[in-house]
């Protein structure tokens, strides 16, 4: 339903100037985001992710700039602001972002409480005695002990986990409307990382935020996507909701990533992975991207780009093996039976956590 959509990107490029040479990056991205979703973009390092939803915020590098399309939220086009006077009501107070690495977002010479004040205070107008208050709840709501105590503490006196929960606190300090985690999880240890995914889902169903999880590990959204978009070479390639992409998955590239997936590896075969790079940017891409490096490639991907095929109403795919004309082919033996091995790598994984909190 079209009311229910609060972000709609339309035909979105983006490049880069570079030794005066101008780079595509992102190709031609449309993509509606619904309502209070956990949408999951998928791709490995280099595929375009972080720079497509950083144009949600308006924190391209300064050699970048958006040559085309459209981003519709609440009735404003943000690819229309361009100075950070013109920002200010959005970045962080209505769609925030939690990076990769907290000490990006955190002043090592300031200390936690005051950091999440200061957030308060700007984006709600709090006296300081207010914000500290509501700061203290904030922590107490991401789980860190004695939060009266630790709001003295400096980012350098928590762990890599603790510091990522700081920076959940003060993204909810800012009541977003949408809420942007770029590899949220990535420098984490399993164990804590399945913590900090359980509680952005529970704080997402307490503050009915809409979230975008960007990933490189389709396996660490399994459990947590309603929709999938996986990206390669500046498009989305294929994308439906996560059981379309994890049970019917029909472009190749989707088919390598759940294939590499290493938890769903047994032990007397080989693990699995994708070989070659990523396409270089700093050339025109002709044809499918993903051809050189795809096993099942006909002689029109190295030609022409493949149009996005409907699959069903939910699931849609980049790739000439839909077209009618294209032989069948059978996915690769390891994701044909995905289902049981993502039942049994839970399975263990719930396990390994028991057992790593009885300890």
């Amino acid at each position: 339903m079209e009311n229910d959509i609060i972000l709609s990107v339309k035909n979105l490029s983006v490049g880069f100037l570079s030794h005066g040479k101008k780079m595509n990056v992102i190709r031609d991205i449309s993509l509606d985001i619904h309502r209070g979703e956990t949408l999951a973009i998928v791709g490995e390092s280099g595929s375009g992710k972080s720079v497509f939803t950083k144009t949600f915020t308006g924190m391209l590098e300064s050699n970048g700039f958006i040559s085309n399309g459209s981003i519709m939220f609440d009735g404003i086009d943000l690819t229309t602001l361009k100075t950070t006077k013109q920002w200010h009501g959005i970045r962080g107070k209505r769609i925030a972002t939690i990076f990769q690495d907290p000490m990006t977002s955190l002043n090592p010479l300031l200390s936690i409480g005051y950091q999440i004040e200061e957030v308060l205070m700007l984006h709600h107008n709090l006296s300081r005695k207010e914000a500290r208050k509501e700061a203290i709840n904030l922590l107490r709501k991401v789980r860190i002990p004695e939060p009266e105590k630790r709001m003295k503490d400096y980012p350098f006196q928590y762990s890599g986990g603790m510091r990522q929960r700081v920076v959940i606190a003060i993204a909810l300090a800012c009541r977003p409307e949408i809420l942007i985690c770029d590899e949220p999880t990535t420098a984490l240890d399993v164990t804590v990382q399945a913590q900090i995914l359980e509680l952005i889902r529970e704080l997402q169903s307490e503050y009915h935020w809409t979230t975008i999880f960007i990933t490189h590990d389709l396996g660490v959204v399994a459990n947590v996507a309603d929709r999938i978009a996986v990206m390669y070479g500046g498009q989305i390639v294929e994308y439906g909701t996560a059981e379309d992409i994890f049970y019917t998955p029909a472009h190749p590239y989707t088919w390598a990533l759940l294939s590499s997936l290493p938890q769903l590896g047994e032990k007397d075969e080989p693990l699995v992975y994708i070989k070659g790079n990523p396409p270089s940017f700093s050339s025109e891409i002709i044809g499918d991207s993903f051809a050189i490096r795809n096993e099942y490639a006909m002689k029109i991907d190295y030609v022409a780009e493949p149009p996005m095929f409907k699959i069903s109403d939910t699931h849609f795919a980049k790739t000439w093996l839909l077209d009618p004309r294209a032989p069948k082919v059978e996915k690769p033996k390891i994701i044909q039976n995905l289902k049981e091995r993502m039942n049994k790598a839970a399975v263990e994984l719930q396990r390994e956590v028991g057992d790593d909190d009885g300890k």
